[in-house]
């Protein structure tokens, strides 16, 4: 009786659903099994390696995550072709229009030149390491063509970098993207996991601001007074509300008997509507504050003079119910209240700062009157008090430093003047 030999390495038998595991006539070695795939359905892969066990490991990992429900990648076009997607079918519904301008802008300049040919299912966190370290040492200039647009060329094409690099900030926003982009592609079970996660490009440094002091505040003020618009500016400076808001406010916001505005949208310029009204920034910004007598007041005087311009102006005169208009009733743009806003910089005689710059002023004067953090985060319309405090961190840091001389000063002991004196008088006194 003959013993039936063992079945050769590459015809073993496996159990159902194992798959199988064969040499290919190259001397490679094959492993194909069935996973889950996207939609809930079932699908063969195959995978490679130079030994049997290399293949089988491999399709072993596939063949275990699939068991932990995950879908295998079926994403086979380009980086490049899916954030084109994303932007066109899925971004462009959940976006502001200015928002999506930034991203697509991101994503044509930086990411599809960048990415854009690799493998959406291939991409690996080296990968988006090594293209975030070589952006980060790229002049723009030199990369994207700027110079050769220019009537003088004065880098790349006339022979000299200026090494106009991006700023951490750039860098850290066009990560974002990414990773937004990635994200999605995880929930439509595209990839299994968003690997721009996997890199780290550091906490960039906030912008740098310069607050109006309370002296330069009283002095802006004092510059306002007789401009038509006095009563934005005044309230800007109180209230700390946006640029966008101040310009969205409606009188049906305000309940001047009350001292209250409810702030409910932003007026913002976009590629497609114009000037257009659109919700808070977030829902953290839809808010109710109070509005101090000084604004009530000015308020009041800025109704009575729109009333008068509205009669001067008669059929021309275009209403739309907002609180601050031009001189026909029409909604101010941004980019002209910013002209504004410079001139009676200048006028005043202070330095050029941005008007959301003003908001920065609001918050940094309460804080160092020392107004709660919470009360602040509230005013502001900021959704996490953590936003408030790493925005303001610098302030509170001062305001720490003196608080500390101060109890310093408390817990410092006499002068050696001072305990001298102490010492003589105690030995002038008589003993009883």
């Amino acid at each position: 009786m003959t013993t039936p030999r063992d079945p050769s390495p590459s015809r073993r038998l496996r159990a159902n659903g194992d798959g199988t595991v064969y040499q290919r006539k190259d001397g490679r070695w094959e492993a194909a099994g069935y996973v889950l795939a996207s939609g809930n359905t079932r699908k063969r892969i195959r995978v490679y390696g130079t030994t049997r066990k290399e293949a089988l490991a491999k399709l072993t990992e596939k063949i275990a995550t699939s068991n932990r429900g995950v879908p295998v990648p079926s994403a086979q076009g380009s980086v490049a072709v899916y954030l084109t997607y994303w932007l066109e079918a899925v971004a462009v519904h959940q976006l502001r229009e200015n928002t999506h301008t930034r991203y697509t802008a991101c994503v044509r300049q930086h990411l599809i030149p960048g990415l854009g040919k690799k493998k959406l299912a291939k991409l690996t966190a080296k990968d988006v390491r090594t293209w975030l370290n070589q952006l980060r040492t790229t002049c723009q200039c030199c990369a994207r063509g700027i110079d050769t647009r220019r009537d003088q060329p004065r880098c790349c094409a006339a022979g000299t970098c200026c090494s106009k690099r991006l700023s951490p900030l750039t860098l850290a926003y066009i990560h974002s993207v990414l990773k937004s982009g990635l994200e999605h592609a995880v929930r439509e079970e595209e990839i299994p996991r968003n690997v721009a996660r996997n890199v780290r490009t550091g906490t960039p440094r906030p912008r740098r601001f310069e607050p109006l002091t309370a002296d330069e505040a009283c002095q802006l003020l004092t510059a306002t007074r007789g401009h038509r618009l006095h009563a934005l500016f005044e309230l800007a400076l109180h209230t700390g509300l946006r640029k966008g808001e101040l310009l969205g406010l409606c009188w049906d916001d305000l309940n001047l008997d009350t001292g209250t505005a409810a702030i409910r949208r932003t007026l913002q310029r976009t590629n497609t509507g114009g000037l257009t009204v659109l919700p808070t920034k977030t829902r953290a910004s839809e808010r109710r504050i109070a509005l101090p007598t000084r604004c009530l007041q000015s308020l009041k005087r800025h109704r009575e003079q729109q009333q008068h311009e509205r009669e001067v102006a008669g059929t021309a005169w275009q209403h739309n119910g907002h609180v601050f208009t031009t001189a026909q009733g029409s909604p101010i743009d941004p980019t002209n209240l910013t002209r504004s806003f410079t001139t009676l910089l200048r006028k005043a005689g202070l330095r050029r700062i941005r008007f959301h710059d003003l908001r920065h002023s609001t918050a940094t004067l309460l804080l160092e009157q020392g107004i709660e953090l919470v009360v602040i985060k509230e005013l502001l319309g900021h959704a996490h008090i953590g936003v408030t405090a790493t925005v303001y961190a610098h302030v509170r840091l001062r305001l720490q430093r003196d608080a500390i001389d101060t109890l310093g000063t408390v817990l410092d002991g006499p002068t050696d003047a001072e305990a001298a004196r102490i010492d003589s008088n105690a030995d002038a006194a008589p003993v009883r």
